[in-house]
């Protein structure tokens, strides 16, 4: 049931729009009926990404939901970032309205979320546009995002997904305008330790003109996973680079001095060097992002609820009379 009260939301639903007129009213309709069959108290947020074909006009007209309007089209990530920093529910779900998401099964994902941090839907299909390109770059990024991360990763850039609000709400300020705010996402809690779960989901084909860039969109996504390494597991980057180098560096060592008759060539210290600094840049690096996640919130996983009851204790006689005895002491007239 929707609710206008925030005191005991469950759940905050964020549809960023940007010219999705002509199938709004009928997404929205069925994420309404879903949540109305449910057992969550929920609230839906459009928000309307500079669109000008009337969407946000015909979000208005909808009614019994919250409307942010940015004045131009940011792309989806400021537009998830908008809508879930204005969020009241415990979980936030984000997904389209694109009819390419089971906007219908949105309690079902909620369900899903269970001890989890996060529950992402992972798709079983791929039915955008240039297949023959995207196919194997999400492959390669995803493969790559799972090395960084140490977990394997079905989805990296699924949009439809249910997360802890107080877990998400750390991460808003990094995420980007575009495409890969979800791989931010879901590299930001896997790299500081929450849990991230994984479901199948269906996946259609798309209702009107997509706004994905192939090129474009897969450089972001592809610079994003790195800068993302960067910010929460250098290691996993610097230092196999760092290792390559030293073990090129001690086979160059090896070759000088069977060839020059134990003579070191310059080039051959610079290599040593150049690896020591690259693994001493790494566990800097490290030093820093471990730093800086201090004061996270710990992960559902971690967090465990116990009710004690505790039995009062028998009273020790001898106590009791020692404090008979202090009490008649002062009791005495002086």
């Amino acid at each position: 049931m929707a609710v206008s009260d925030a005191s005991d939301l469950d759940v905050s639903i964020v549809l960023p729009v940007h010219n999705e007129r002509g199938h709004l009213a009928q997404e929205v309709d069925r994420i309404r009926a879903a949540m109305d069959a449910s057992r969550y108290s929920y609230e839906l947020i459009v928000v309307d990404d500079g669109s000008h074909d009337g969407s946000g006009e015909l979000a208005r007209e909808l009614g019994g939901l919250r409307l942010i309007t940015l004045r131009d089209n940011r792309g989806s990530g400021a537009a998830r970032r908008a809508g879930s920093r204005a969020a009241r529910g415990r979980v936030v779900v984000w997904t389209d309205v694109d009819m390419t998401y089971p906007n219908d099964r949105i309690p079902w994902l909620v369900d899903q979320l269970g001890d989890h941090d996060q529950v992402v839907g992972a798709r079983t299909s791929e039915q955008g546009t240039l297949k023959f390109a995207r196919v194997p770059a999400k492959f390669l990024i995803r493969q790559l995002a799972s090395h960084l991360v140490e977990r394997r990763i079905p989805d990296l850039n699924s949009g439809f997904r249910a997360f802890r609000r107080d877990v998400g709400d750390q991460f808003l300020d990094e995420l980007p305008d575009g495409f890969s705010c979800v791989t931010t996402l879901t590299m930001s809690f896997l790299t500081n330790g929450y849990s991230v779960d994984y479901v199948d989901i269906p996946y259609a084909e798309r209702a009107g003109r997509s706004k994905f860039h192939w090129w474009a969109d897969t450089r972001r996504y592809l610079r994003q996973v790195v800068r993302m390494a960067l910010s929460y597991n250098p290691l996993r980057v610097f230092m196999p680079v760092g290792l390559l180098l030293l073990a090129f560096a001690t086979g160059k060592l090896v070759f000088d001095w069977v060839s020059r008759d134990f003579s070191l060539s310059p080039n051959t210290l610079l290599l040593f060097l150049a690896a020591f600094q690259i693994i001493t840049t790494g566990m800097l690096a490290d030093l820093v992002a471990r730093r800086g996640r201090r004061d996270r919130l710990l992960p559902s996983s971690r967090i465990h609820h116990e009710v004690v009851t505790l039995e009062p204790r028998a009273r020790d006689p001898r106590a009791a009379e020692v404090v008979g005895l202090d009490a008649r002491a002062d009791d005495r007239p002086a």
